[in-house]
């Protein structure tokens, strides 16, 4: 009989615990959730250090939604060139040559502006359970934080990184680190979280650095100066007619 009630207080415990715990889902969901706004305006900075030097593109972006996002370029050798992303499509607009193009596929994977952001980085939709399973694979401190240790395998062949492995934050599901690679395991970039801001009661990132491993001796911080949440916007910013004007 002793052995008996042992085991059902087991079974019990084991049963509330279980009850406790989160999903896989549910973390991505929250990160989701975390980055995505109605509407939002920031001001940035993109800076590049490889063998050639520092360089350093200023801009200024706009979005909408999991979906729609625009940015534009601010610094002197990029002025008035935008990226627009809606309705699941991507376009580029060069102000010099009046040129509109359009990219998909791999091409999503270039490096913006010479950097080691690409375009998909930069514009990537807030929907990932459409293109990714989840698993979790257990928790490990990064930077003093307790994290969930997320691992994204792709559905299909249209996303960017086949293998996503994120360390997120369990109480503010901000992602401090990720690594990305190929289906076979090899390392495509690892990005991390260096500063931290807090806006309208979410812990975001405030400079984060990228390295893409297939680019020796180079590494890029996105810096946000400026964020704004829920702002009035035109609907009309997130038209071609709007990227060409």
């Amino acid at each position: 009989m002793k052995f008996k009630i042992i085991a059902i207080t087991m079974i019990l415990c084991l049963a509330i615990s279980t009850l406790g715990a989160i999903t896989a889902e549910e973390v991505v969901r929250s990160v989701d959730d975390l980055e995505t706004f109605d509407t939002s305006y920031s001001e940035g900075e993109i800076v590049t250090t490889d063998r050639f030097g520092v360089k350093t593109s200023t801009f200024k972006a706009w979005s909408r939604g999991a979906y729609d996002s625009l940015i534009e370029f601010t610094s002197v050798a990029e002025r008035g060139q935008k990226v627009l992303r809606t309705s699941g499509e991507l376009y580029l607009f060069y102000p010099d040559a009046q040129e509109l193009i359009r990219l998909q596929g791999a091409a999503l994977r270039q490096s913006m502006l010479g950097s080691d952001i690409s375009y998909e980085d930069m514009t990537g939709e807030k929907d990932t359970l459409s293109d990714y399973s989840a698993k979790l694979l257990g928790t490990e401190q990064v930077k003093g934080r307790q994290c969930h240790i997320l691992e994204l395998t792709a559905k299909t062949r249209t996303v960017a990184y086949p293998i996503q492995k994120l360390w997120v934050d369990t109480e503010t599901y901000m992602v401090w680190k990720g690594e990305f690679s190929t289906k076979s395991g090899r390392l495509l970039k690892e990005m991390q979280v260096l500063e931290t801001m807090e806006v309208d009661g979410r812990t975001l990132s405030k400079i984060t650095k990228i390295e893409d491993k297939m680019k020796r001796d180079s590494a890029t911080e996105m810096r946000i100066d400026h964020l704004e949440i829920d702002v009035q916007l035109d609907p009309s910013i997130f038209s071609l007619q709007n990227l060409t004007w």
